[in-house]
């Protein structure tokens, strides 16, 4: 079977499912795993893909996902291309999980989907601590404006999982911007950068912390300015298991 991925988290799905020989064709940004997709085909950025370099490789499907904002788009010139596509949008953990076994149904591997989700959920269960009263940690996928997830992001749950709190956790969107006034009044206890579309050595806490309206903040006050890299949190797949454990450590750390 040929496979094209044009988001990350289904490339990383794909070679956690052992199918890494499959993919013919991946998006610019997928870098992971490093030795499966540096000799890959690129067929663009996630929003600017060209569906006519995707049919050119002659997949006989096209992984796509509209957890990326405007990636509609690209579903839609892909599937004028007569192209078959498959483009889940998760919000949930569940969802995720159920996307894995999704995708190895579609691969002909359904045994090994069944077998990572049940790992992803169990490690991420096993070793959850949810507290109600634990730290209010922001996370924040974009600096300017500041763009944080909501209630309907994979991101509260794992929060939640880890002994945290999302503070916009009770407002049923994925994610918004947020104004200075409304983090000051969410008043978070520790604030992980998770900048999307970042390289993860570009991240600068210091555009955090020289916030002048935020200066007061517990999370400023006490020095809780983490980074996380995006690829944990933001990816829909089996890295948000790294992602749930670089929370716990943002927790722990919150806490003393």
């Amino acid at each position: 079977m040929r496979i094209v991925s044009t988001t990350c988290s289904n490339t990383e799905i794909v070679c956690a499912l052992g199918c890494a020989d499959m993919l013919v064709g991946v998006d610019q940004h997928s870098d992971y795993p490093v030795d499966v997709v540096a000799s890959l085909p690129r067929v663009g950025p996630d929003l600017t893909i060209d569906p006519k370099a995707v049919a050119d490789l002659k997949p006989d499907l096209v992984l796509a996902s509209y957890t990326v904002p405007g990636h509609e788009t690209v579903v839609e010139s892909l599937i004028a291309e007569g192209l078959r596509v498959v483009a889940p949008e998760p919000v949930s953990l569940s969802d995720v999980y159920e996307d894995v076994r999704l995708i190895a149904e579609l691969l002909g591997v359904p045994e090994r989907g069944r077998r990572l989700a049940e790992s992803m959920q169990q490690t991420i269960d096993g070793e959850a601590t949810p507290n109600p009263d634990g730290p209010r940690v922001l996370v924040e996928w974009w600096p300017k404006p500041v763009i944080v997830p909501g209630r309907d992001s994979w991101v509260t749950q794992l929060l939640e999982k880890a002994g945290g709190v999302n503070p916009l956790g009770h407002e049923a969107v994925k994610s918004r911007p947020i104004t200075d006034d409304e983090a000051v009044a969410l008043r978070p206890d520790a604030v992980v950068i998770s900048w999307c579309g970042v390289p993860f050595d570009k991240y600068r806490p210091d555009v955090v912390t020289r916030r002048p309206a935020w200066a007061d903040l517990p999370a400023l006050a006490n020095g809780q300015v983490h980074c996380v890299p995006e690829a944990f949190m933001g990816r829909p797949g089996p890295r948000l298991v790294d992602g749930f454990r670089a929370l716990q450590s943002v927790v722990r750390s919150a806490s003393r």
